[in-house]
């Protein structure tokens, strides 16, 4: 036995279990998401979900994916496609299938919060105008997150073709600063929450789904990168257990807290407040050019 066959051995007889529970963390990934994005573009808001948010999130998703793609197992199973059969290869490059699936999740819900953002103020927040973001946070944060990608596929290219040798502590550099990114990306969400007092655009399900989700697919990968793949499946621990502080804070405001199922009403009611107190000024003021003979008869 060479030593291909040594370092692809694991690839040709993967565990069904194994293979089986990798192909429920691609779906669940996609699917926990789907309440978000569906939530986002039925309410037509993005309203509560802080762009700071965001912005961690997509880039951590990046330099994440970036960690998945250097790893030197990741290579070795990549490399070995050529020695073993097309449902062995794909076993092999679930790990990186399942970190794209969470980034293109994130781009998802960045076009759709960018798109819906809300351009009207709201009167009855308690954030001052100064604090609340702009839409032009919201375009300057997509821009951002954009060029980060670019720029992290061109630098791991470059490393990988360039500098073989260092690959792996490029990757072990992008899996910690991605750790450090997830470990802070709830931060400002937690504490857009917490000033709203409200979930606002949020989704519930999609944290329900995600939180203990999250420690299962760590589990996963660490069973496939073993303790050198510390850098990839931590993160999803610090995520995991921080998110499901959002999670505690959204379920409370939402079912217990003062505003409880009114969370999601700003931007339909804000709207329809704007136009009765436009109406109730012109009534004070008195009849214009443009008012109705009819209703002054009445």
């Amino acid at each position: 036995m060479g030593p291909s066959d040594l370092q692809c051995g694991h690839l040709v007889s993967p565990g069904v279990m194994n293979f089986v529970l990798s192909i429920l963390i691609v779906l669940g990934i996609l699917f926990s998401y789907l309440p978000q994005l569906i939530r986002i573009a039925a309410l037509r808001s993005s309203f509560g979900i802080s762009p700071y948010f965001v912005l961690l999130g997509t880039t951590s998703a990046t330099f994440a994916l970036a960690n998945m793609v250097s790893q030197q197992q990741t290579l070795q199973d990549a490399a070995c496609c050529k020695d073993v059969s097309g449902l062995s290869c794909f076993a092999g490059l679930l790990g990186i299938l399942q970190v794209a699936t969470q980034l293109l999740s994130f781009f998802a819900i960045l076009a759709l919060f960018v798109v819906f953002f809300p351009r009207e103020k709201s009167p009855s927040l308690s954030l001052s105008p100064k604090e609340e973001p702009t839409y032009r946070t919201a375009l300057v944060v997509a821009f951002i997150c954009i060029v980060h990608a670019a720029v992290m596929l061109i630098v791991t290219l470059a490393v990988g073709f360039k500098m073989p040798s260092s690959l792996q502590s490029w990757s072990n550099f992008c899996g910690v600063t991605a750790a450090i990114l997830a470990s802070i990306q709830y931060f400002p969400q937690i504490y857009t929450t917490l000033r709203l007092r409200c979930v606002g655009s949020l989704s519930i399900p999609m944290m329900c789904i995600q939180t203990p989700g999250g420690l299962v697919w760590a589990g996963s990968l660490a069973a496939r990168l073993g303790s050198k793949g510390w850098s990839t499946w931590g993160i999803l621990i610090v995520t995991a257990c921080l998110q499901g502080t959002l999670l505690v804070l959204s379920v409370f405001f939402e079912y217990l807290g003062p505003n409880k199922g009114h969370s999601h009403d700003y931007n339909k009611d804000t709207a329809r407040s704007q136009s009765a107190e436009s109406s109730d000024v012109q009534d004070e003021d008195g009849p214009y050019e443009e008012t109705p003979l009819l209703r002054e008869s009445r």
